[in-house]
């Protein structure tokens, strides 16, 4: 391996060693070499065990506690010096040019403003898994494309906000000026939020045109399992107070689609866990400094109909 590579590859780990062997060995199988910081989050079983025994060239590091995806991350991304920080979940399998790819989407330029890549990572179905993200205005972000067949995507249309978390590129540079991921929120809504204040600091995103891997998702945390509605309906709350987007112009609409929302859930799927979180959520949110929400960074063409669609599954698939 080079001995100064580019590119830092960070996988946050928490237990799965069969597909987390998998995205290791994918990782360390680029066409250009990366430096590759695992980080084991107190995993539940022997899998950072396996890791060192497997593979002893990757740096490993271990949490004493879990810290959860957001924490783990940063650990991760403090241990490297390359330009470039490349976050890849552990159920995330790359292609052999991944590494290239975000080398040249985002090239050594001192003076240049895009701060971050977003990825176009596909389904095991072959479907698009997800495009980076967007947001309306009132800070709601969702993953863009995503079910939608590899046909339909567009690098450019609708913008681009930021990268998606599942891998995510971004330039140290941007990094160390605005900060690493949100240490209040546990998993679901960082990269949101760090997509926010690049975009309020004047940094960019590009897209990767071509497929950088494929993401098998929900491995962490299990698809819609009452952990991943707490979480996910923590950071929306959060964000919400975070950015004062209640006080703002856009307040009203905020209100009725949350209630809309978790009302629907309740009644629908019997779901109390969604509308906890976001309580939880908006009391932690007291804590955190306030921030202007970047309206120039969102979609403004997003409008209330849009938006409540959006959190369907069949949205990409029907604008397709």
């Amino acid at each position: 391996m080079s001995a100064d590579p580019e590119i830092d590859i960070v996988i946050p780990v928490y237990g799965g060693w069969d597909f987390v062997r998998t995205c290791v060995r994918a990782a360390l199988d680029q066409s250009v070499a990366a430096r590759v910081i695992v980080v084991d989050d107190r995993s539940p079983d022997d899998t950072a065990d396996r890791i060192e025994q497997a593979f002893p060239e990757v740096t490993l590091l271990r949490n004493e506690v879990n810290l959860g995806f957001a924490r783990t991350c940063n650990v991760g991304m403090a241990a490297g010096d390359a330009r470039l920080v490349m976050l890849v979940n552990s159920d995330v399998v790359l292609e052999p040019g991944a590494v290239a790819a975000a080398i040249t989407a985002l090239p050594d330029d001192p003076a240049s403003r895009i701060g971050s890549a977003a990825t176009l990572l596909l389904a095991p179905d072959g479907s698009v898994d997800s495009y980076g993200i967007v947001a309306d205005v009132t800070g709601a972000g969702f993953v863009r494309f995503h079910g939608a067949p590899l046909s339909a995507v567009h690098a450019s249309v609708p913008p681009v906000l930021g990268p998606y978390g599942a891998v995510a590129v971004y330039r140290r540079a941007a990094l160390d000026e605005v900060g690493t991921f949100d240490t209040n929120i546990f998993m679901y809504g960082e990269e949101l939020d760090l997509a926010f204040r690049l975009r309020a600091a004047r940094w960019g995103c590009v897209a990767i045109t071509e497929p950088v891997g494929t993401h098998l998702g929900g491995a962490s945390a299990g698809t819609e399992s009452e952990r991943q509605r707490r979480l996910s309906g923590f950071a929306r709350g959060y964000l919400l107070r975070k950015y004062g987007v209640l006080r703002s112009r856009w307040g009203l609409r905020a209100v009725a689609v949350e209630a809309v929302v978790s009302v629907a859930r309740l009644v629908l799927r019997r779901d109390l866990v969604s509308l906890r979180g976001r309580i939880e959520g908006w009391r932690r949110g007291a804590r955190a400094p306030r921030l202007p929400l970047p309206l120039d960074a969102v979609d403004a063409t997003i409008d209330l109909r849009t938006s409540l669609r959006m959190r369907g599954d069949g949205y990409w698939v029907e604008r397709a």
